[in-house]
């Protein structure tokens, strides 16, 4: 994979001046060595792809659960590293349509940590990387499923009425939509 170093040294000439490195943004930096560290501990249910290898802030991730009910699906999400990184949190949004409690079927997500402020102090700190991101959203699909708190209110009273046929309507949105 190309990293935003090796790119520098390729458009520098193998010189790495001072005044390269003062372009470079301290996210873009950050990015350099979370992503590194992100695609050596990859959940095995996660593939992180970077569409433009030059842009390190801008990925997908595919997720596809090994069990509960989402198995045999394969979500995708966008993910956008803004400029303020890592004093704010990435912006995802799912691209997958899915019937999920804390995912709406446009694509906004509710997890903690991506909360820029949080009551409860779970959300977003400046000492969270990619790699919580990450794991975070893979979680969605086992142990961070919340029927409680949910953002899908209708998905969440469908799993209080009928679990069976809520768990009928996630396999036909994961047969049209998520293979």
């Amino acid at each position: 994979m190309l990293t935003l170093a090796s790119k520098l040294r390729r458009d520098d000439g193998g010189k790495h001046s001072s005044e390269t490195s003062h372009r470079v943004s301290v996210r873009d930096r950050l990015l350099t060595k979370e992503v590194a560290d992100l695609e050596a501990n990859l959940p095995s249910t996660c593939k992180a792809s970077f569409p433009d290898e030059d842009k390190l802030h801008h990925f997908q991730l595919s997720v596809s659960p090994d069990e509960g009910y989402y198995q045999s699906g394969r979500f995708q999400f966008e993910i956008d590293v803004p400029e303020a990184y890592n004093m704010v949190p990435p912006k995802v949004r799912c691209l997958t349509r899915i019937w999920h409690p804390n995912i709406t079927e446009s694509g906004e997500i509710c997890l903690s940590l991506l909360r820029e402020h949080s009551i409860d102090g779970t959300g977003w700190a400046p000492t969270r990387t990619l790699k919580d991101v990450v794991w975070g959203l893979n979680s969605l699909f086992t142990d961070l499923l919340n029927f409680d708190d949910p953002l899908n209110i209708d998905a969440a009273e469908h799993h209080l009425r009928d679990k069976e046929d809520f768990r009928n309507k996630v396999q036909d949105y994961i047969r049209n939509y998520a293979r």
